[in-house]
């Protein structure tokens, strides 16, 4: 229930609309329970009962009479249908800023969770708990807090009035009352944990979606379509089951509270009769017996259909404010303080770093970059490479030790200022789907176009970008589809200038391109570290070579330090990579750029 009672905190934040609905709803129920009276009085105005019990008609029934409840029924039907309308109006509104605010809450706890918790969470299972998740919640307010009050006060105000009318019928309609209430609550802890796992299974059917169509270029290279048709197929069929299985379980629990109900109706028509022959009761007061038996259809078969609310909101809101209630472990101290532009000098003290439920991936690290210099870091996949540059923008905190900027403790930063000021161009650029100023301008949002001009001239961009028919207006396609790889690299080094931060981390990564496009984004690299203190992943000799100091990472600790030429001379693990991987790397280039060379003198 603990979660039930935080999705009404929810609705409270909305007094008005929360009072007006629960008041338009309590006199809809006020006016519809009048008309049975109202029929019952007209039934007994033109029938009349003799002394002997006998029923004849009166043919001077009273006119004025018949015409006052006639306008009575109408005057109380129209009031009855305007409540109904502003009942509905106003829940559908509330409704609606419930769920509103549950998507932005998600949408901002997504945005500051660090990237721990990303790690561990699926895609799709978040979007799948942004959309379904929300929506059981928003039902939840719309069917169960507001139309529960509707079921409660008929199952309530109704019996009464009909032991007013008749006891001995309305102990007879109540017998089935606690078969009612033990099924009720029977199902519904059933359905909650079924919905539970429904939602659960949706989630991963989403996140198997999310993931085919993000990587459909390496589904159609290995031609696995049949396989990635086979896998979704499983889980929709697991979802089909699972969703039957819980609309079965909901549809079964409505029929036999109807069938409880038609019985019970059956049994009243026969014992009501038979009170009407033996004189205890009038035709009218049978009529408007029935008319409320019929009015307890509504709550009896909605509260199968509400059950089932309840218990998606419960199994929904579970997931949902698992998500809220997270804790990152990435959080800012309470007087944290704005950064300003530092001079870019870093420095790791014994900086120790584990993932979780991992073994340590950093160990006592130190190192010291002095403002303008260039640390270019190498070592084999899981040295510890891209630990080093992701907890220098404090996408992960250290465990052990510390980092500062400028002699600062970057924990002591908000995390706004400290990013602003350090820049990342990654390998794996991404893209949105907008236009090109509107992507080189993601980091700075009162840019200027003559600024964002000035950026992609220094990533070597501009020639290119108005050589396409829109110029800065082209639009790119989803994660930058449209644009080549070397030209999302450069817009990755443009974004990054824009911004202008005083320490760069980058990846020399240039895989996938040309001998050509590999200078221009070398040149453009070189362009954006002016001035910088540069953290660069290295895997190309001629950023190694121009590095003022070079790391060499193994098994999350610092082996080797130095200049190219101190490390050369060494003869350690850097001489193996440099023999091994740079040294050929680097004449590779170099002979295929001579033959484009001899080619651009003959076109001359």
């Amino acid at each position: 229930m603990g979660i039930l009672l935080r999705i009404i905190r929810m609705a409270a934040h909305y007094p008005a609309r929360l009072s007006l609905a629960y008041i338009t709803a309590l006199a809809a129920i006020g006016f519809s329970m009048a008309l049975p009276i109202l029929f019952g009085r007209a039934i007994d105005t033109m029938v009349g009962q003799n002394p002997d019990n006998k029923l004849l008609f009166e043919l001077d029934f009273r006119m004025a009479d018949l015409a006052f409840f006639g306008v009575g029924i109408l005057v109380v039907s129209l009031a009855r249908g305007f409540c109904d309308f502003g009942r509905t109006y106003t829940t559908e509104s509330l409704s609606q800023k419930v769920s509103f605010d549950c998507r932005n809450l998600l949408y901002d706890k997504l945005q500051n969770v660090s990237f721990a918790f990303h790690d561990k969470e699926h895609t799709g299972d978040l979007m799948s708990r942004a959309t379904a998740d929300v929506e059981a919640m928003r039902r939840f307010v719309n069917m169960g807090m507001i139309r529960s009050l509707d079921v409660v006060v008929r199952i309530i105000a109704i019996p009464a009035y009909l032991f007013t009318i008749n006891w001995e019928l309305a102990l007879v309609s109540m017998v089935f009352v606690p078969a009612i209430v033990l099924r009720s609550a029977f199902v519904m802890r059933a359905l909650r944990r079924k919905w539970l796992h429904v939602q659960e299974v949706m989630g991963e059917s989403v996140t198997v979606l999310q993931e085919n169509l993000a990587g459909m270029h390496v589904v159609k290279a290995f031609a696995s379509e049949n396989f990635e048709r086979r896998k979704y197929n499983r889980k929709a069929e697991e979802l089909r089951v699972e969703y039957f299985d819980a609309e079965r379980m909901q549809g079964t629990n409505s029929a036999w509270m109807t069938l409880y109900f038609t019985f019970a109706l059956g049994i009243i028509l026969w014992l009501g009769g038979w009170q009407i022959i033996r004189g205890a009761l009038t035709p009218g007061e049978l009529a408007a017996f029935l008319l409320f038996l019929n009015q307890l259809t509504f709550p009896i078969r909605a509260s199968a259909q509400i059950i089932n609310t309840f218990s998606r909101a419960i199994s929904s809101g579970q997931r949902l404010f698992n998500v809220l209630d997270t804790r990152s472990p990435v959080s800012e101290r309470p007087n944290a303080a704005d950064m300003g532009r530092p001079t870019g000098h870093v420095r790791f003290e014994k900086v120790g770093f584990a993932y979780e439920d991992r073994s340590p991936a950093l160990r006592e690290v130190n190192l010291d970059a002095k403002p303008g210099q260039v640390t270019a870091i190498l070592g084999a996949p899981g040295s510890g490479k891209t630990t080093v540059v992701n907890l220098l923008p404090r996408f992960y905190d250290v465990t052990d030790g510390k980092i500062t900027i400028d002699g600062s403790d970057i924990r002591d930063f908000t995390l706004q200022s400290l990013r602003h000021n350090v820049g990342i161009v990654h390998q794996d650029v991404y893209l949105f789907s907008a236009n090109i100023r509107d992507n080189i301008g993601y980091g700075v949002k009162d840019a200027t176009h003559e600024d964002i001009e000035r950026a992609a001239k220094v990533a070597q961009l501009h020639d290119q970008i108005m050589a396409l028919p829109n110029g800065y207006d082209t639009w790119v396609g989803e994660r930058g589809t449209t644009l080549s790889g070397g030209q999302r690299q450069r817009l990755s080094i443009a974004r990054t200038i824009l911004i202008d931060p005083p320490v760069l981390i980058l990846d020399d990564s240039t895989s996938s391109v040309d001998v050509e496009t590999e200078r221009q984004i070398h040149r453009a690299m070189v362009e954006v570290m002016k001035g910088r203190t540069t953290f660069v992943i290295a895997h190309r000799l001629s950023t190694v070579r121009e590095a003022d100091q070079i790391l060499v990472l193994e098994k999350g600790n610092i082996v080797e330090r130095g200049n190219h030429e101190e490390l050369i001379r060494s003869g350690g693990i850097y001489q193996s990579i440099y023999e091994l991987q740079l040294r050929p790397q680097e004449e590779v280039l170099l002979e295929a750029s001579v033959p484009a060379m001899a080619d651009g003198r003959a076109a001359l």
